[in-house]
């Protein structure tokens, strides 16, 4: 047995994922590493009381009212429950416009715990990918990447540049258990890199834990490839950093190499191999709000710095509260805690395997921050453009108050060229999960409810769309069921 199979092995015991040696439920084989010290009520609600709520949010889970949902799956995007050091450290914020202190404590911490030597506030990661765009991009440059995002393909395009994937093929196939499906396939991006030139790719854009994929990650050794082709031609890479923790967690687990090595060693060995990255961190640093763009060119930094003030807020806050960079500083060094992000992928194999045991298509393996339902499998009888997953979450909402996530053909949007919706290969719902949020009695409650659906799957409608924005249509697109 190698180095790395004895590592998962003991991970799988300590977290009781599938496959533990021992024999007891997996329930009962870990506890979350933290207690509760405060609790928020939860509203139950009628089917008739959820029938009416959906009907008013259009069969879109965006437009559901919170007090109308029992829980929250929608995302894991500023959702997570703030620790007590954290809550403390937001009393000592400070609040100066210009040359906060709190500004500097986060700089250190994003030096420390990534290593990147430039940051730039931002209210959240979506204004770091617009800063970042609009610095790099020129008309007719295409960003080559592994899957791509909603907000990150959107800032791309809107700069003047069309993105291209070249993730592996594994990561279009939910049944596959390849680890690591956020890997970069090589032949791919050469492929783009032959066919218009290096001066045409203003970077390479690597995600870590591929959100679209089903928070698949990508491996150490596989992102060093990418790093030694990008060198040959001179092309940065920019990491989205979001959720880089969960990913060092799999390559713990999953890779030789990183078996003996602390989660805090693998971020940095992961970000090293990069030349920035934009962060959104109410993801792994387990805050409400807030982001960074984080540098080791200064010539992009002070460009990125003016966009700042223009766009976000002066250089030392960005959009950001003194009090929230204290928050997002402590979050970073949390977020790399063995005990916590152990227990955090935890819960989340724990959810999946209940429904791969029950027989339903998830994307597989589990990964990091979501279960991601197969939408196309599950309801194998509506046309792609009838919205399945769309539907499908609906339906989950309608049968227990859960609120659910699209992640196919609304979320990939319409191809700017023709005109017509993209018809992604992954029509896929996503079950996200809170950091230290729910117990692992939401879980059942959640599995039973998905289990349900399933179970009546064939009587689900697709659905036709009333209205669709111009931008990012599934946040605030509203459908009706078809017939």
């Amino acid at each position: 047995m190698t180095a790395a199979e004895t590592n998962a092995d003991e991970a799988r015991e300590n977290t009781g994922a599938p496959g533990a040696r021992n024999s007891r439920p997996a329930r009962r084989s870990w506890a979350e590493p933290w207690k509760v010290k405060m609790v928020e009520h939860l509203k139950m609600t009628t089917p008739d009381e959820r029938r009416a709520a959906i009907e008013a949010a259009g069969y879109n889970t965006f437009l559901l009212k919170s007090e109308d949902v029992y829980i929250d799956l929608l995302t894991d995007s500023g959702t997570s429950a703030m620790s007590d050091v954290q809550w403390a450290g937001m009393m000592m914020g400070d609040e100066a416009y210009a040359g906060s202190r709190s500004f500097y404590h986060l700089e250190t911490a994003v030096r420390e715990v990534y290593g990147y030597k430039y940051v730039v506030p931002t209210h959240q990661g979506r204004g770091a990918e617009h800063i970042l765009s609009q610095i790099l991009i020129k008309d007719g440059d295409v960003v080559p990447g592994n899957m791509y995002f909603t907000t990150t393909r959107l800032h791309q395009e809107l700069a003047g540049g069309t993105f291209i994937d070249v993730i592996c093929d594994e990561a279009h196939r939910p049944a596959s258990e390849y680890p690591f499906k956020g890997n970069v396939d090589l032949d791919k991006l050469q492929k783009v890199i032959d066919e218009h030139g290096a001066e045409r790719i203003p970077y390479v854009c690597i995600a870590t834990a591929v959100n679209m994929a089903g928070g698949q990650p990508i491996s150490l050794a596989n992102l060093r490839d990418v790093r030694a082709l990008c060198d040959r031609y001179g092309i940065r890479i920019i990491h989205d950093a979001t959720r880089v923790a969960e990913n060092a967690w799999f390559c713990k687990v999953r890779e030789a190499e990183c078996a003996e090595m602390t989660i805090g060693e693998i971020v940095r060995a992961l970000c090293d191999l990069t030349d920035g990255a934009t962060m959104s961190a109410k993801k792994d640093a387990l805050v409400n709000i807030g982001g960074f763009l984080a540098l080791n060119d200064e010539d992009t930094f002070q460009a990125a710095r003016n966009m700042c003030v223009v766009y976000e807020g002066l250089h030392t806050y960005g959009g950001m509260a003194g009090r929230d960079m204290e928050a997002v500083a402590i979050g970073l060094y949390e977020s790399v805690q063995l005990d916590h992000i152990r227990a955090r992928v935890g819960q989340v194999e724990y959810l999946g395997q209940k429904l791969i045991d029950w027989g339903i298509p998830v994307v597989r393996p589990i990964g990091g921050h979501a279960v991601f339902l197969d939408a196309r499998a599950i309801l194998e009888h509506l046309d792609q453009d009838e919205f399945p997953a769309q539907a499908l979450a609906a339906e989950i909402y309608l049968e227990a108050g859960i609120r659910a996530m699209e992640r196919g053909n609304v979320s990939s949007g319409r191809d700017p060229k023709t005109g017509q919706n993209r018809r992604p290969k992954l029509e896929l719902v996503r079950l996200t999960i809170p950091r230290r949020v729910y117990t692992q009695a939401h879980m059942d409650v959640t599995a039973e409810a998905v289990a349900e659906v399933y179970d009546r799957r064939a009587q689900v409608k697709g659905l036709e769309m009333l209205f669709e924005p111009q931008y990012l249509r599934f946040f605030q697109a509203r459908f009706r069921p078809l017939g």
